[in-house]
C-alpha cells in the first residue's frame, strides 16, 4: 500500500494527478485528474506531431478510460513548469564554464515556461524557483555557480519531486550530473518509488567520461532507470562540449510531448500501483513508437 513517502528529513512526496481535451484551464485545479505526457515517434525516430485525442486510447490496468483533457506540445495547453538540475560536484571543475553557459542557452530557449525551478547539487542541494519576470536573478545564480565537495544526486531528484507536487500543469525535470551518487541521504530504492508517484517527466544527461570505464555501465543504466520511470529519456554525451547540442534535443522533446489526462474509472482508495497503457488507434499505429510513464499510484484513505 502507498500512501505517503517520506524523503528526506522533511520532504514528502506524494501523487499528484490533474487533467482533457482544447482548453488550457481544464489542466489546473482537479486532484482526480491523472495526467500523463506522452512522446510518440516514426520508425525514423522523427517526433509525430499531428495527433488528436481521437488518434490516442488509454487503458488503466486493461480498462478503457475516457480522455478528459489533452494537449500537444505545439499548441497552447497546460502551463509548462520546467526544473533544471546541475551536478557542481568537484569533477565537474574543468566543464563548469561551459555546463554554467548551456544551462542559460536552455532556459533562454524554453517555449513559455510558467516557471523554472533550478537546483544545483554537491555535498549540499540548493533549491530556487523562479517565475519568468526573475530569469535574470536565475541567470546570475548560474554564473555565480563554482565547483567542489561530493554528489547528493537521490537528494537533489527528491527535493526537487517535493517542491513539483504541488504545480499544476506540465513538469519536466532536465537533470545533468558526471557521476554516481556519493552522499545523499535517500536510497535509490526509495528515490525511484518517489519517481513513479509523480507526474514528471525526466530528461537526464549522463556526461560519464571522467568516471572509471568498469563504473560507466552501471551509470548508463542507473540514469536511463531514472528517465523511463516517468516515460523520458536518457542521452550520452561524450563529452560536457557537446551539451548544448543535447539540450536542443531535450527541446526538441518538450515541443513534441503531448499531455493527455483522464479521471480513472478506479474508485477503490488503496493506494495500488495502477498501470496505463497508452495505444495509437490511427492505421499507421505499427509504425509509431509510444513512450509514456507506465503507471502510478492511486489514491488512498489517510
Amino acid at each position: 500500500m502507498f500512501d505517503v513517502l517520506a524523503i528526506v528529513a522533511a520532504i514528502t512526496v506524494v501523487l499528484a494527478a490533474d487533467q482533457r481535451p482544447r482548453d488550457p484551464g481544464l489542466f489546473r485545479g482537479r486532484t482526480d485528474l491523472v495526467t500523463v505526457g506522452v512522446t510518440v515517434a516514426g520508425k525514423q525516430r522523427q517526433f509525430v506531431t499531428d495527433l488528436t485525442a481521437n488518434d490516442f486510447a488509454v487503458y488503466e490496468d486493461g480498462t478503457p478510460q475516457q480522455i478528459f483533457a489533452f494537449a500537444s506540445g505545439t499548441e497552447p495547453g497546460p502551463p509548462l513548469h520546467v526544473g533544471v538540475l546541475l551536478d557542481i560536484s568537484g569533477s565537474q571543475g574543468l566543464d563548469l564554464e561551459f555546463t554554467r553557459s548551456a544551462v542559460i542557452k536552455f532556459v533562454k530557449s524554453l517555449p513559455d515556461p510558467e516557471d523554472v525551478t533550478f537546483v544545483d547539487f554537491s555535498t549540499n542541494v540548493r533549491s530556487g524557483r523562479y517565475a519568468r519576470g526573475d530569469f535574470p536573478r536565475l541567470y546570475k545564480r548560474v554564473r555565480d555557480l563554482t565547483a567542489g565537495g561530493e554528489t547528493a544526486l537521490y537528494d537533489a531528484v527528491a527535493l526537487y519531486l517535493d517542491g513539483a507536487q504541488d504545480q499544476d500543469g506540465r513538469k519536466v525535470m532536465v537533470l545533468y550530473t558526471d557521476g554516481a551518487d556519493t552522499v545523499s541521504r535517500l536510497s535509490l530504492e526509495r528515490l525511484m518509488t518517489a519517481l513513479k508517484a509523480s507526474d514528471v517527466t525526466v530528461y537526464a544527461i549522463g556526461s560519464l567520461d571522467n568516471q572509471p570505464q568498469t563504473e560507466q555501465s552501471t551509470l548508463r543504466a542507473l540514469l536511463a532507470n531514472i528517465a523511463a520511470a516517468t516515460g523520458g529519456t536518457v542521452f550520452f554525451p561524450s563529452s560536457a562540449k557537446q551539451l548544448d547540442r543535447i539540450y536542443d534535443q531535450v527541446l526538441g522533446e518538450v515541443r513534441a510531448q503531448y499531455t493527455i489526462g483522464y479521471v480513472s474509472t478506479n474508485q477503490i482508495t488503496d493506494g495500488s500501483w495502477r498501470k496505463i497503457d497508452i495505444k495509437i488507434t490511427r492505421a499507421d499505429n505499427r509504425a509509431l513508437h509510444v513512450r509514456a510513464r507506465k503507471g502510478y499510484y492511486g489514491p488512498s484513505n489517510p
